[in-house]
């Protein structure tokens, strides 16, 4: 039987060894990038322009979009990682998407979409490659943003 001073130096090892992990800042110099926010997107290159886009601390974003934008095929939120380049205000990242067929309701695949923005106070510019791939991991085809997307911090009055 283990001792209750034992489980609780286990425990106070586990928290130890996590607690700097939640702290982890992806710009170089250790600061907060000013990409770390909610952003409303203009992506003309999607079936729906207007995307929510947050980005947190610890380099992970979330991506989110009306389903209904795309008539065809129902979409997940997006899910994704990103790093800050020269001082923070160039920024990288991927993010996926799942893909339901709207017709029979079956997995039809993913998106990858990956990005490059360059951040200037409260707003963003930058382009964006996606790449689907169907249900298989088969890559189908890829597109090159040709159009600039666009981002405007979401901020209180």
């Amino acid at each position: 039987m283990r001792s209750p001073a034992l489980l609780a130096m286990v425990f106070a090892s586990l928290l130890a060894a996590a607690v700097p992990g939640c702290k982890r800042s992806p710009t170089a110099t250790g600061t907060i990038s000013p990409i770390v926010g909610a952003w409303l997107v203009n992506d003309p290159n999607a079936p729906f322009p207007l995307h929510m886009y947050v980005f947190n601390a610890d380099g992970t974003m979330q991506q989110a979009n009306p389903d209904s934008g795309d008539a065809r095929a129902s979409d997940s939120d997006g899910k994704g990682i990103w790093i800050a380049e020269d001082e923070g205000n160039r920024i990288k990242g991927k993010w996926v998407e799942v893909i339901a067929d709207r017709a029979s309701h079956k997995f039809a695949g993913r998106l990858e979409i990956t990005f490059h923005f360059t951040v200037r106070g409260d707003r963003f510019t930058g382009t964006e490659a996606v790449s689907s791939y169907d249900e298989r991991g088969n890559l189908k085809e890829t597109f090159d943003g040709r159009a600039e997307m666009e981002g405007k911090r979401v901020k209180l009055p």
